[in-house]
């Protein structure tokens, strides 16, 4: 394989900056490498992560600086040229094709290169925060993806993070998700995207500790990670950990959470904000009401995007911010199908039991009288929380007011809170017998889940039942099963309940029990834990609200549960209404059925509920809706008067939000004909053979990645069959096979549940049937024993894909390039040409074809460079039916001319190097005229703005190019002028459109 000499090398000068293309290979202590990515450093030169590919170090992944170690990049004019005598010149096409794979597309490339090949539908709304983060309207990939519940926000995550490793810019990723979700986004980025991320919960990183040194970074043992940000935040370990590691790209889901100035999770996203080129936030509720704290969140995208954190617009932000509701334009048209319409939040009224109506009057008479009347609680919000654990079951109640009692006993004032203590020891025995005997609402749960519902032995049906309060959770878990008719093994496993106060590997055991369709799980009762980015709609489309938060945003998180994309059948929500007869009684008709109303008014017509209060976190709706209520409003006054400003207080707030949450993101770009993404096959649409067409943003010679994989088996193991145990089922597609030491040895960054689970290790099944792995997926969710599925869709990612590419890298021999016999009057030298930047990245890209025709009597020597490699090879018949004749030609003439290519071919590339670098350079430039003006008065903030100058600088093209000698196309020695066949290709004939050096 050719490798490249770096700049100082090829010209004599020494420019302070050594490169190393990912795809080239090196020589560093006698071994071969196969360079993945390059990084300069401040004291030791260049780091290059490396994968070993001569026999001793094969496979094996390493880091070298260019300081401490001779890293040894050849030039490419002493390149070998030799024959390839492979049958249809198969070794040579799988060498220029695995290059053309291998390079990373570069940063003047802002179309989408992958998204048709996943195993997602194509809805275009989908790709957009992709498109947004390459578009270069940002210095860097960051962006905030608040598009509403539901929506498919880990599939845009997904397909931005592909886009990225396609670029070579997402080597390292780092996700932080809660940790209830952790599974389940890690699971949708392996079968969706081929992206495996090793799962880092508190198990995890206590094994990988026994497993490493003591002392050594848990981080730098897996490139990709994800980890619970409840395990970060805690630890200070972890964030020294963190502080030592540079990310590609980081994710934080839901990071409305890191709002808070001075919090855990605050400090957390402030340490790895400024430690990784891309930046991914995600939330469907990403503003707290403050426009200062909003302006914290945007600073750790860009922090020079707002100038005033006080007062700023919509426009200011566009370029870092994507927001969509289901009724948006784009996403309603393009969902058709694929989301069923919600149903209507039906109240079940429970008349209050006689044991129940006793409460109400003590509540109304003594907590809180109408009109006129004092509460026994010289805490005015008290009275509230009382009633709310009342309205959830007789159990929240005892222990809320068990609570009291004890911190009131402590108290050193007897005589001042002596009333409220025989109030409250009276409501104690009023609640101390009651059982589920005299709970209407869950008299009315049962009716609702056996009659109407059907949940029962023998039926598969299922459903969510949420609450506000463990203990409401903990009795119902208790209770349920037996009144549900359940017996034996089957009531303890018909039930699971979920909270806060379960550990992270409890939690995701939870959801995924549920998930499964075989399993016996039939209800699960969970607190509002569950009520943000827990997919539960698999197998599931009913949801009881056992008490209704007090929040328009806290029903629609919990609604927005099984109420997303994917879901099959029309979600149906009840929430439980307890009634009271008792003059005064604030029963759930006054706050609860409300609020299901509003929510569900506003869903329908502006697409989401968290607009409607104008307070956007569901805490801040509960204390002012119960401020009000103490103030004598009901609840829609409440509601209205907030929205309108009519406290005065809010009234400039609501106009400058709207800005947010109205139009930003919402309207598709006008569609550019010429940034096609190509194809858009439905899924499913893709035969056995996976021949869909390539996209046209990827230079490919072979029609197909499944093309290519079958060719490069037959190369790299001709004996398949026998060697690897390859079975191959021609209708179906799916392809078995025992995967050979090197590749076990990579699959150890896949989710070790996973390995474990499929026995990966002893046996792979994968296919480029996208219908065959979503339904492998779907048995998987329908399966008792494991989530994860036994086929995986063979993508670019995929680790076999990748495995075979570097396999067919390795297959010429050092600083070799085969010579092919075409259909060319001259030879053509195939020479590949990268601009890069002074972080490695490469720029620019061009692939061309070099001749140099030697000085004739009436014509002096000349280079010509066509830069359309991909179209010149076609053009001169090399392709799977091309013969190889097996007739050797002497390479020593074609070397000689080597140095005289590689010059042709680099005034080729500085001649129309600022044409090309110029849709990079220009938007570089604004964003410095923008740094330009930003003021800081803290020492702090000139140094970011120092170092944002410098990241703009860094990122544009800078060098000479790395140039690379591919392969050389040479004519038939026994073909004569004029033998029939097909005209030769000459870079001299008009059609060729060739630049002259």
């Amino acid at each position: 394989m050719t490798a490249v000499q770096t700049s100082a090398e090829q010209s004599g000068v020494t420019t302070g900056q050594d490169q190393y293309p990912a795809g080239a290979q090196v020589v560093v202590r006698d071994e071969e490498w196969l360079v993945r990515s390059s990084m300069p450093t401040e004291d030791d030169g260049t780091r290059i992560e490396v994968v070993g590919v001569s026999e001793f170090v094969r496979d094996q992944e390493a880091v070298f600086f260019s300081g401490l170690d001779r890293i040894e990049l050849l030039d490419p004019r002493e390149t070998a040229l030799v024959m390839d005598d492979s049958p249809n010149y198969r070794r040579s096409r799988l060498f220029l094709e695995a290059v053309l794979r291998r390079t990373a597309l570069p940063q003047s490339e802002r179309r989408l290169a992958l998204a048709d090949s996943f195993l997602m539908d194509p809805l275009p709304y989908q790709r957009r925060p992709a498109e947004l983060a390459l578009s270069g309207a940002n210095l860097r990939p960051r962006l905030l993806i608040a598009d509403v519940v539901g929506l498919g926000k880990t599939l845009e995550i997904g397909l931005t993070l592909a886009e990225l490793i396609r670029r070579g810019r997402g080597e390292r990723i780092l996700v932080v998700t809660p940790q209830h979700v952790l599974e389940q986004f890690q699971h949708e980025l392996w079968t969706r995207f081929a992206i495996p991320l090793v799962r880092l919960d508190s198990v995890g990183i206590e094994r990988i500790q026994r497993e490493i040194p003591a002392g050594r970074n848990p981080f730098t043992s897996f490139k990709r990670v994800i980890v619970s940000i409840d395990t970060l935040k805690n630890t200070d370990q972890y964030q020294h950990h963190l502080e030592q590691i540079r990310w590609d790209a980081v994710v934080i889901d839901e990071s409305h959470n890191l709002i808070n100035r001075g919090s855990l999770r605050n400090q957390l996203a402030r340490t790895l904000a400024p430690r990784t080129d891309a930046l991914i936030l995600a939330s469907a509720t990403p503003h707290n009401g403050d426009a200062k704290s909003f302006a914290e969140l945007i600073g750790l995208l860009d922090p020079v995007a707002i100038r005033d954190p006080e007062s700023y617009r919509a426009a200011d932000i566009e370029h870092l911010f994507i927001r969509r509701t289901k009724i948006s334009p784009e996403v309603r048209e393009q969902m058709k199908g694929q989301w069923a319409d919600r149903g209507p939040s039906h109240s079940v009224h429970c008349p209050a039991t006689p044991a129940e109506e006793k409460i109400f009057e003590e509540l109304a008479a003594v907590w809180l009288p109408g009109e006129g009347g004092t509460s026994v609680s010289s805490v005015p919000l008290f009275p509230y929380t009382l009633l709310k654990s009342f309205l959830s079951s007789h159990a929240a109640l005892r222990a809320t007011v068990s609570a009291r009692i004890k911190t009131l006993e402590k108290k050193d004032d007897p005589q001042g809170t002596a009333a409220e203590l025989a109030a409250l020891h009276r409501l104690s025995e009023l609640a101390a017998d009651l059982t589920e005997a005299d709970s209407a609402k869950f008299a009315a749960l049962v009716r609702q889940l056996r009659e109407e519902i059907g949940v029962g032995p023998g039926s598969d049906e299922r459903v969510v039942v949420f609450s506000e309060r463990v203990q409401t959770l903990e009795w119902l878990a208790d209770v349920l099963p037996a009144a549900l008719g359940f017996k034996g093994r089957a009531a303890r496993d018909c039930v699971r309940i979920m909270h806060g106060g379960l550990s992270d590997e409890q939690q995701m055991a939870c959801v995924e029990e549920f998930g499964l369709a075989d399993t016996p799980v039939r209800v699960l009762v969970t607190g509002d834990v569950a009520s943000e980015g827990v997919n539960l709609h698999r197998q599931c489309h009913q949801l009881v609200h056992y008490d209704v938060p007090w929040s328009l945003i806290r029903i629609e998180q919990r609604n927005g549960r099984i109420d997303r994309y994917g879901q099959a059948r029309p979600p149906e929500f009840r929430a439980l209404i307890l009634t009271s007869q008792v003059e005064g009684a604030k029963d759930d008709t006054v706050v609860a059925e409300r609020l299901l109303k509003r929510e569900d008014q506003a869903h329908r017509s502006l697409g989401t509920a968290e607009a409607v209060t104008g307070l956007y976190r569901a805490e801040a709706e509960e204390k002012s809706l119960i401020q009000d209520l103490l103030r004598g409003r009901t609840v829609d006054e409440s509601l209205d008067a907030r929205r309108s400003g009519a406290d005065g207080e809010d009234a400039g707030l609501d106009d400058f939000l709207a800005d947010f949450f109205g139009p930003v993101g919402e309207e598709a770009p006008p569609a550019d004909p010429t940034e096609s993404t190509g194809s858009t096959p439905t899924p499913g649409t893709e035969s056995s053979g996976g021949r869909a067409a390539a996209s046209p943003v990827l230079p490919r010679l072979f029609d197909s990645t499944a093309h290519f994989l079958d060719d490069a088996l037959r190369e790299v193991y001709p004996d398949a069959r026998e060697r690897l145990e390859l079975d191959r089922d021609q209708q179906s597609g799916l392809l078995s096979f025992r995967p050979p030491t090197e590749l076990v040895h990579r699959l150890k960054a896949l989710p070790s549940d996973y390995l474990r689970e499929q026995r990966l290790r002893e046996r792979m099944l994968v296919t480029f049937n996208r219908r065959l792995a979503e339904h492998s997926l779907q048995r998987a969710r329908e399966s008792s024993t494991s989530s994860w599925p036994e086929i995986s869709l063979l993508t670019d990612l995929h680790p076999v894909v990748e495995w075979l590419t570097d396999k067919v890298l390795v297959g010429m021999g050092r600083q070799e390039a085969p010579m092919i016999t075409a259909n060319v009057a001259e030879p053509i030298y195939l020479v590949q040409g990268v601009y890069s930047n002074k972080l490695g990245r490469p720029t620019v890209v061009k692939w061309m074809g070099v001749t140099w025709l030697e000085a004739a009597p009436r014509r002096p020597a000349e280079g010509l460079v066509d830069d359309d490699m991909v179209s010149l090879l076609r053009r001169c018949g090399v392709g799977p039916t091309m013969a190889n004749p097996l007739r050797y030609r002497e390479p020593g003439p074609l070397r000689a001319d080597l140095p005289h290519v590689l010059d042709t071919a680099e005034a080729f590339l500085n001649t129309h190097r600022d044409a090309w670098d110029e849709p990079l350079r220009e938007p570089i430039e604004q964003y410095k005229r923008r740094l330009g003006t930003w003021r800081q008065p803290t020492l702090a903030g000139e140094r970011t703005k120092e170092r944002l100058a410098d990241l703009a600088d860094s990122l544009l093209t800078t060098g000479r190019p790395l140039l690379r000698v591919l392969a050389v196309l040479v004519p038939d020695p026994d073909r004569g002028d004029g033998d029939e066949g097909p005209p030769l290709v000459s870079l001299t004939a008009p059609a060729a459109s060739p630049s002259r050096f």
